[in-house]
């Protein structure tokens, strides 16, 4: 959290929670210990480590001091973001609020929401946000909220910008993730600019990435543009997994 200095840095964690190393590592342990029953054991106990090894690889190469490959994915969404920052932006889903962060400090004349629920699977907190805000000195343009991405707090066409980074796939109270994205759009204004990063190529997530697209036309949406950031370099191999980042996605528009 400090440097050696003693200047504080922001913690926006990491997509990879330590729980999905230690789980499996020890579930490895316990099978090694029956062993002396039976041999048997061996070949359960080595997947174990293999699944633990790969996620403690994979949270290096997401992580700041690895791969930084989740700054490049928030990069790559901010930088699709065309808006000239006037107004009121939203992030759905802000978990650490690094992209709320990272709006207010490329649009120093916009003030951003950022919501998310916070769940106990995640080691994010409303707290962590606003202290990560202080830190960046945007304290005062950024705040944060718990809601739910299927009923956001907020009056029809709120905001000027909506964002949204891997937060879609995740709400299991609404399968139909259209409706997601149609509540997402619902608080954005006329003319306004969205840019949601998801597993868009996820097809028992979301289908067809085709229909989907129209879709989100036939609500009213123009300039709907899909990149597959799946294949932007900055995504190792390791990462292109479907379960980690291999169909992630990016739709960008206007309403």
């Amino acid at each position: 959290m400090h440097t050696a200095v003693g200047r504080p840095k922001p913690e926006f964690g990491n997509w990879v929670s330590k729980r999905m190393i230690y789980v499996p590592a020890i579930i490895g342990v316990a099978l090694i210990a029956l062993m002396t029953w039976s041999l048997i054991f061996a070949i359960p106990a080595a997947g174990f480590f293999l699944v633990a090894a790969y996620f403690a690889y994979a949270r290096y190469l997401f992580g700041p001091h690895g791969g930084d490959v989740q700054g490049a994915i928030w990069a790559f969404l901010l930088d699709h973001v065309n808006w000239q920052g006037q107004g009121k932006a939203l992030d759905i889903g802000c978990g650490s609020g690094a992209l709320s962060i990272g709006l207010a400090k490329k649009f120093p004349s916009a003030t951003i929401v950022g919501i998310d629920n916070w769940g106990k699977q995640w080691e994010y907190s409303k707290a962590l946000c606003e202290q990560n805000a202080a830190i960046e000195g945007v304290g005062e343009r950024a705040s944060f909220r718990q809601a739910s991405a299927s009923a956001l707090p907020f009056a029809d066409k709120s905001f000027d910008l909506v964002v949204s980074n891997l937060t879609f796939h995740e709400v299991k109270d609404v399968p139909d993730k259209l409706q997601l994205l149609r509540e997402a759009l619902r608080v954005l204004r006329k003319d306004g600019v969205f840019a949601f990063q998801d597993l868009f190529l996820m097809r028992q997530v979301y289908g067809d990435v085709g229909t989907l697209l129209q879709s989100i036309r036939d609500l009213g949406m123009t300039k709907v543009v899909f990149v597959e950031t799946n294949k932007e370099p900055f995504i190792p191999w390791a990462l292109r997994l479907p379960f980690m980042v291999g169909t992630i996605g990016l739709i960008v528009g206007v309403k």
